[in-house]
Order: structure tokens, then sequence, then C-alpha cells
């Protein structure tokens, strides 16, 4: 099913899925909101059973709402990440529809990893701003000879216009006032996260393999969502706007 590493059976996987899942929302309140409207897309754009591109796919998150909502769909997720793989290697290790590869999207071969040649969606999300902006671009280079024609891209993630400094700084306020809020409550963040992963016998050494590769947090960029709209039109799809947004993130859509 995966070339990532092969997991401990026994682990309970569901559970590290449901704290993932609150770790991230504690960032991010309306996560299922753009998940939501992903997939209503992908419904609307490319039917009920469409083959889909996980895209730093992490625990699995996009794969396991995409199968919740089309079952008829598959899913190919591909990451780095060996704790993120493992989590997802453990959730759907009896799933058929589910494949999962083990490659950087830095490195320009990555798609020959890939077990088919076209895709009717590619969906990520809060993952590419990992990247500068010339590798993303060249990033959804390779995405757009990978859609299948009248497929989709989509990518949700962290949006930053510039040009509004007082509404940026409001919102930030505001955003870090209620997280410091849910913290008091007990809630994880990013680092305690990975603190209890890295003391999990089963997830400690794939975290310590994880943190070599990517060390401790992003040094990628956030251009806003016209700028995305903009490259992956230059890149060759034919079609590319916002269709979803919060205060600070974007879900830009792409047709080719």
């Amino acid at each position: 099913m995966t070339d990532a590493d092969t997991t401990t059976a026994g682990t309970d996987w569901n559970a590290w899925q449901e704290s993932w899942d609150r770790q991230q929302e504690w960032y991010m309140p309306d996560r299922e909101e753009r998940f939501r409207i992903m997939l209503d897309m992908v419904e609307a754009l490319v039917g009920p059973a469409p083959r889909v591109l996980d895209l730093a796919c992490g625990t699995g998150t996009i794969t396991a709402r995409l199968l919740a909502r089309l079952p008829g769909a598959t899913s190919t997720g591909v990451d780095l990440d060996p704790a993120l793989l493992a989590i997802a290697e453990g959730t759907f290790a009896d799933d058929e529809r589910v494949t999962l590869v083990t490659a950087d999207l830095k490195d320009p071969d990555w798609t020959r990893r890939l077990p088919h040649d076209t895709y009717d969606a590619v969906l990520t999300a809060t993952a590419l701003h990992w990247l500068h902006a010339e590798p993303l671009a060249a990033l959804y280079g390779h995405l757009a000879a990978l859609v299948r024609d009248g497929g989709v891209f989509m990518n949700a993630d962290r949006t930053i216009d510039e040009s509004t400094p007082r509404i940026n700084a409001a919102e930030r306020a505001q955003r870090h006032a209620r997280m410091e809020e849910a913290r008091r409550g007990g809630a994880l963040d990013w680092a305690d996260w990975w603190r209890l992963a890295a003391e999990d016998p089963v997830l400690a050494g794939p975290t310590a393999r994880r943190f070599e590769i990517y060390g401790e947090h992003a040094d990628g960029e956030t251009p806003p969502a016209e700028w995305h709209a903009r490259v992956l039109r230059e890149k060759g799809f034919g079609e590319a706007r916002p269709v979803w947004c919060s205060p600070s993130d974007t879900l830009v859509l792409a047709v080719k």
C-alpha cells in the first residue's frame, strides 16, 4: 500500500488523527469549513468518484474527509514527513482506495514516484507555505502537467496581503488572543504535539527523522491569493481564483 516506513500494529491511529485535528484547529478554527468548500468544488467540477492526489498529505486529513464524503474516490497521498506518514499509513492500512508515497516536492523528479500519470484533482491545505515563491511556482508547473484537462487544483493556505497592514495587525492580535484563551483551556500547540509524538514508542523514530529533514519551523513565503491565481494561470491552468477565504487564509481553485 505504501513505500513509507512500516508501522507497528496496535497503535491507536484514530486517537493520533483526532489529536492532530485538535492541534490544527487551535490555529485554524475554520479548518473544516475550508475542507467542505474544497470537496464541494471537487464534486461539482470532476464528479463523485475522482482520482485525487493529496499533496503534502500529512496524516491524510484531506483523504479522510474525501473518502467519507465521496466513497467512490481514490487518493494518492504524497509527503516527506515520516512521522505524519506513519500516522496516515496506520489510519488507511486496510483501505485499498488509498496509496501513500514518500517524496520531496522540491525534487524535480518527484512525480515519477506517483502511481498515476494524471489526476482529476490535486488538493492541499496548510502545507505549501513551507516553500519560497520560486520553488512553489515550479511546483505549480508540475501540477499543471499532472491534472487532466477539466481537472482541478486547490490550495488552502495562509495568504498575506502586505497592502493592508492595519487589517493584518488587528486580525493577528484577535486570533492570538483567542489562541491564548484556548491554550489556558488545555489546547495543544505545535510544539506540545510534537513533544508527545517524540515520546511515543512508535512515533519517536519517525519524529526524530522528521526534525532532521525540516527543522523547527517553515522558512517559506505566504504570497497573496492574487499571486497564486496568476502563477497558476501562467503555468498552464485555464482559470484560477479564490473560492473561499477567512481574514488570514484563502482557498484558491484552478481548473485545467
